[in-house]
């Protein structure tokens, strides 16, 4: 008993912000969604994938054949969550749940660094699906990424569990530095040059998640040999870009060969959280150009789907999911963490405002009140008001930050009304519930983006055709 109030203090010692308190931020529905289960002989917590309107049952995954009920993916999204959540408000329960959840992952790992990625109903692992076979690819990303957090949050305050977490990441080190067996490789794809260490060769978006964790291992290690894994694979991520603020494809970083896709597409966020940390002005100029070229014309017309810069008449704009909205907001909030421009905290407000309201439909997508965010959006009209693991999660996350930070928070209550260009420049009107108004404004020529409140945005409106 005097072990665990020890522990208990020196949790709250460890929490500068234990007091802070994010009211928008409800882990109910990722509660229902969470079962405890016993798996290979331990108690250890899952993520139930989905769960449909109108009842929110559990439903099982099989939309790539028979999946799972749970899977690595979701349950590392999930102890992220949890671990942040302690770190910002010192919640002792969100660290009992991420610790669950890495019992999951650890279990999920096999001997030589790889991972499998769903359990089915009876808790077997799926060991055949090919969204499960044993493989160092999207989960194991996920799956170093929590580990490594939590290596990271746990090492003062429970160091048997924090040895745990080391043993695994030091399994699945080697398998991440194996990518570096291609680097300097680089081949043609219908005349865009794509990089070759990243994983599944050319896959950036998942290397985006696999170098976050490299960033946690290495915030808690120093490790030289990391640092220079993050130096390489952000390397490769800028040879994924193209464009400019003026030349298509506005200089958005690829997610794998010649296609861009909004969902999981973190490489400005490795980039401005990597080029902060190592002192790297290429890295946040790489950041920079997405946010001013291409950030800038998403907020400014509207979210899409993907594109295919070989192809660029292929622009589909629906679905629009959570997991699209997280890496936009998240690597805007790092970029300004990176360069203090007010600019990009107001464009992270403006991007998560798709989750309150500033979407095709106008439906808010997340909800404080049960702690749902619908899994997505089908058309201009139509929500599915489904509720996953997914979606859950990816919005807990994007609150989370955004809380942090009231300055931006505030504007995820502004809804565009109107959009157009006016010679050089490229803009959009917002407007908040109280009337208030904003234009973002793209300088295609100085490639700069402007935000313009208060009586500048009136004199801006009143200059409009």
């Amino acid at each position: 008993m005097n072990r665990q109030k020890s522990l208990i203090a020196a949790l709250l010692l460890l929490a500068p912000q234990a007091g802070a308190q994010l009211s928008i931020v409800n882990f109910a529905h990722l509660s229902h969604l969470t079962e405890r289960v016993v798996l290979n002989g331990d108690s250890v917590s899952i993520v139930h994938v989905y769960a449909n309107y109108p009842e929110y049952e559990w439903v099982d995954a099989k939309e790539s054949g028979p999946e799972g009920i749970a899977c690595v993916d979701d349950a590392a999204r999930a102890a992220v969550c949890y671990l942040r959540h302690f770190e910002l408000t010192g919640n002792i329960r969100s660290l009992q749940e991420a610790k669950g959840l890495l019992k999951f992952v650890l279990a999920m790992q096999t001997p030589d660094g790889e991972f499998y990625n769903y359990i089915r109903s009876d808790h077997s692992i799926n060991r055949d699906g090919t969204t499960s076979r044993k493989s160092f690819g999207w989960w194991a990303a996920r799956g170093f990424w929590a580990m490594s957090l939590g290596y990271r949050v746990f090492r003062p305050i429970d160091a048997a569990f924090a040895s745990r977490l080391r043993a695994g990441i030091e399994c699945s080190l080697p398998q991440a530095m194996k990518l570096l067996d291609r680097y300097g490789r680089v081949d043609t794809v219908h005349g865009i040059r794509t990089p070759r260490w990243l994983l599944y060769e050319s896959a950036a978006d998942a290397t985006g998640e696999l170098a976050l964790g490299l960033l946690e291992w290495h915030s808690a290690t120093r490790d030289a040999r990391t640092q220079r894994l993050i130096d390489r694979l952000a390397r490769g991520m800028i040879i994924m870009q193209e464009g400019d603020a003026q030349i298509f494809p506005y200089g958005l970083h690829r997610s794998w060969e010649t296609t861009w896709h909004m969902w999981g597409n973190s490489e400005s966020h490795v980039l401005a959280e990597a080029g902060k940390r190592f002192r790297n002005r290429d890295f946040i100029r790489s950041a920079e150009r997405e946010a001013t070229g291409w950030y800038s014309r998403l907020l400014m017309q509207g979210f899409l789907k993907e594109v295919d810069v070989a192809s660029p008449a292929l622009q589909p704009a629906f679905d629009q999911i959570a997991y699209g909205v997280r890496p936009m907001t998240l690597g805007l909030l790092k970029l300004y963490d990176a360069t203090r421009k007010r600019e990009y905290l107001v464009m992270a407000g403006l991007a998560g405002s798709w989750l309150f309201g500033n979407n095709p439909p106008g439906v808010a997508m997340y909800d404080p009140e049960t702690g749902r965010c619908f899994d997505g959006i089908r058309d201009s009209t139509t929500v599915n008001r489904n509720s996953g693991a997914e979606s859950t999660i990816e919005a807990l996350l994007t609150v989370m930050e955004l809380a942090q930070r009231p300055e931006a928070l505030r504007y995820c209550h502004y809804r565009r009304l109107r959009q157009g260009s006016k010679g050089d420049q490229l803009f959009a009107l917002f407007r908040n519930d109280d009337g208030k108004e904003l234009a973002l404004v793209l300088d295609t020529t100085a490639s700069a983006v402007q935000i313009l409140e208060g009586a500048a945005v009136a004199r801006f409106r009143e200059s409009l055709p």
